[in-house]
């Protein structure tokens, strides 16, 4: 059994989570684009190390902190009042600096320069609606995997996750964090700053709808 977890304990635990996360996925997707150049390999790699990494991840560090590694995620969990705001917050700066971190290492692993900013365009409305799909998806997968199988909720984001690259137009990002993070690696997972708002906006909104949704359709009996 752990001990029970402490502040320092649940933000460190966000702060690797977000950290791995994020290096996996730029990580492999330079690795991948070195390796190929054909951009549906290149995205089956990212795809498969990105959802292999989410399972270990969750797996691990949810018995401490919850596993959020997403502000979207946090913030559910604060509306749900599962999450009190100061903690929110801070699990949100843990996350945000987790992400940086990441991209980060995945340069130095790659002997690529240290700071970059992104020049990949991801823009429109087709683009943003996609996040809100994805960030929708990811919530409603989470809230009900809690509700129904607790234990494989691991698997259950990985697999939704390894889905979303895949039927999404912005290859699912899903996740501010993330999205801030990718905006300084100009590689194959980044995206350019002026980007990141909209998404982030349509991240938050496909994280509240789902919350709505999925407080109704996982209901339980008394409640339904």
């Amino acid at each position: 059994m752990l001990a029970t977890p402490d502040l320092s304990r649940k933000l460190a635990a966000e702060f690797l989570g977000t950290a791995a996360l994020v290096c996996t996925v730029i990580g492999s997707g330079i690795m991948a684009d070195a390796l190929s150049s054909d951009d549906a390999v290149s995205l089956l790699g990212n795809t498969m190390a990105t959802a292999a990494m989410l399972f270990v991840l969750i797996s691990l560090l949810g018995p401490i902190s919850g596993a959020h590694f997403n502000p979207a995620v946090s913030l559910v969990f604060t509306l749900l009042r599962q999450l009190s705001p100061g903690l929110a917050l801070v699990y949100t700066a843990a996350q945000v600096s987790g992400g940086l971190v990441g991209t980060l290492a995945a340069h130095a692993m790659f002997d690529l320069p240290l700071f970059e900013i992104s020049s990949k365009a991801r823009q429109g409305s087709s683009q943003s609606f996609s996040e809100l799909v994805a960030s929708f998806g990811l919530i409603v997968t989470i809230l009900g995997g809690l509700r129904m199988r607790p234990q494989a909720v691991p698997a259950f984001v990985a697999l939704y996750i390894t889905a979303a690259y895949w039927f999404t137009a912005s290859t699912s990002f899903a996740n501010p964090a993330v999205a801030i993070a990718r905006a300084f690696t100009d590689t194959f997972a980044g995206i350019r700053p002026s980007d990141v708002p909209a998404f982030i906006l349509a991240e938050l909104v496909g994280a509240g709808l789902a919350m709505l949704l999925a407080g109704w359709l996982f209901a339980p009996k008394d409640a339904a």
